[in-house]
Order: C-alpha cells, then structure tokens, then sequence
C-alpha cells in the first residue's frame, strides 16, 4: 500500500513549483490530495510516486470544475492563456469529486493505471462484450487473476491478448474464485473503455 503521507510531501513540493502557471485551475488541498491518492493506491500501490517523479518532465494534478486533471509543466504554461471560463480541460482528466467529498475515478484515467496495476484480472473473448457494456464480471467469464489478489482490491480488466478494457474491484479473493460458482461475480464493474461511446457527452 502507498504511503499517502509521504506521497503528498512530494506532490506539494511539485505543486508550489507549477503554481504559477495555475491561475486557471487550482492546486488540490491536502484532504483533496489524500482522497485521491487513496482511491489511486487501491489499484497501483506505491507505484503512485511513479507519476510524480518523472524523467521526461514536471508533472501535477489540477482541480478544475470537480475534476482532477494529471498535467505537465509545458502543457499548463500553454492552458495559463486560456480564458477560465472557456477551459473545459487539459492534460488528462484522472475522475470526478462528488458533492459529498468523494473521489470516483473515470476510464480517461486508464492509460496511467493499466502500466503499474498490482491486480489484474483477464476475461474470456466471450465475456469481453458483457463488460463493455458496463456489466460485472463473473466466474464463467474470468480467464485469470492475478495471485494474492485481496478481496474489494482494485482490478485493471484486460482481454486474453492483454488489452485494457477498464478497471473494478475484486468481488472476491483470488483464492475464493477457485471454489465459486459459474455465476458469482468475480469483479464489480467500475469503468469500462465502453464509456468513451455510451458516455462520451459526460466524461469531460
């Protein structure tokens, strides 16, 4: 498990550098931080610092409008001439807070959780469908699971031939889907590629 504390540290570090840049979209609190960091740590552990030290550039989270976007340095310099009002997003929009405070994440997010997922769960071809279409995944349509995988862990959703589809939580340990039944659900659905088609008016 990442330890958010130390996590945060960094990211504020990074945040007061790029502050300048950010008169169109705010910095995250420490509560936002934490909530997000959290929720991130679920699916990829400590590999979260791997998105704040990088090589190839400064690289920050951004609230905008109940979203957090995952930005570089020269991307924000180029938003900072953009008119508030007229910013709908940049960079990469990693999910919503809702009006309770809590942190959902979207698909836009998968491209940075599929790399440094700990848990990964593959669904048989037949199977692929039913999730794209925002359904859970069950035992007959589970072709692997990661081993150790915890129950209510965070899951990346990959097809036979490694693809992502999208990400959930284990409905069940990997230990536990060895003596399931064919119609136990194995990973509640989260997101799914699916949505950039069935949702495409809203995820942004």
């Amino acid at each position: 498990m990442c330890d958010c504390v130390q996590c945060c540290a960094k990211f504020d570090d990074k945040q007061r550098n790029l502050f300048s840049y950010s008169a169109i979209m705010r910095p995250l609190t420490e509560e936002e931080t934490r909530t997000l960091f959290e929720k991130l740590s679920k699916y990829i552990g400590e590999n979260i610092k791997l998105l704040i030290d990088r090589a190839d550039g400064m690289y920050c989270f951004r609230y905008h409008r109940d979203r957090v976007f995952y930005v570089s340095e020269e991307i924000m310099k180029r938003a900072a001439s953009v008119v508030r009002d007229n910013l709908i997003s940049f960079g990469t929009c990693f999910g919503k807070f809702s009006k309770t405070k809590k942190f959902r994440l979207h698909i836009t997010a998968l491209d940075y959780l599929a790399p440094y997922a700990k848990c990964k769960v593959w669904v048989k071809p037949g199977a692929e469908q039913s999730f794209l279409y925002g359904n859970h995944v069950l035992k007959s349509g589970l072709g692997r699971i990661t081993e150790n995988t915890d129950k209510y862990q965070g899951v990346v959703i990959y097809s036979m031939s490694d693809a992502p589809l999208g990400f959930g939580v284990a409905a069940k340990s990997t230990q536990e889907c060895r003596h399931t039944d064919p119609m136990s659900i194995i990973v509640f659905h989260q997101a799914d590629i699916g949505e950039y088609l069935r949702n495409e008016d809203t995820l942004l």
